[in-house]
């Protein structure tokens, strides 16, 4: 009997929240605050979407977002068997990106981090979506046809945004992101995790 043993996988974990319109709400009003006070933002990989500067992680609203996903980074401890009685969850920054129609991100990966993370404050229909690259450099030289596209000969992967969904990886994770093909604003907080001692 023939067995594929899946020995280096790559998690992207999804969860779906609950209970999230109420910090969504006040997240997009601080959001939108920070955007008003610097409405030029940054430049890193965003195509001509807003990009914030990092959060003021002791204010209020991001406060609460860190208790709404605080338990989703803690699954991630457990699923990954790193030991949590010598080693804490640090935030070590976070941001806002508004893409509006036309605006997307280029493809990247977050450095001198553990785990990323990416969640949806607003997700309009064909807003863009998420999307993950291979980490394995082997599979760039030699990927035979396939007769369609499943977990073990995809190059690419995408997932698509939903409002309260958050998406977690692994830093070195590349990714970029799609461009918004609607009229509405795709605003996502994005942050970074380093395990700690």
């Amino acid at each position: 009997m023939t067995k594929a043993n899946l020995l280096f996988p790559t998690p992207v974990w999804t969860v779906q929240l609950e209970n999230y319109e109420i910090v969504n709400e006040e997240m997009y009003d601080y959001i939108k605050y920070e955007q008003n006070k610097d409405n030029i933002g940054i430049s890193k990989s965003n195509l001509k979407g807003w990009h914030s500067k990092d959060f003021e992680l002791n204010d209020e609203a991001p406060q609460k977002f860190i208790k709404l996903i605080l338990s989703s980074l803690e699954q991630v401890m457990t699923d990954m068997n790193w030991e949590k009685n010598k080693q804490t969850i640090k935030i070590s920054n976070m941001w806002a990106i508004i893409n509006t129609g036309g605006s997307a991100n280029l493809r990247h990966q977050h450095g001198n981090s553990t785990i990323s993370g990416a969640y949806y404050v607003r997700a309009p229909e064909n807003c863009g979506d998420i999307v993950f690259y291979d980490p394995r450099p082997a599979a760039v030289y030699s990927h035979p046809n396939v007769e369609g596209p499943n977990m073990l000969n995809a190059q690419v992967n995408g997932i698509t945004p939903k409002e309260g969904a958050l998406v977690l990886f692994p830093s070195y994770l590349d990714h970029s992101v799609n461009e918004n093909l609607s009229k509405e604003e795709r605003v996502v907080i994005s942050f970074n995790i380093k395990i700690q001692l």
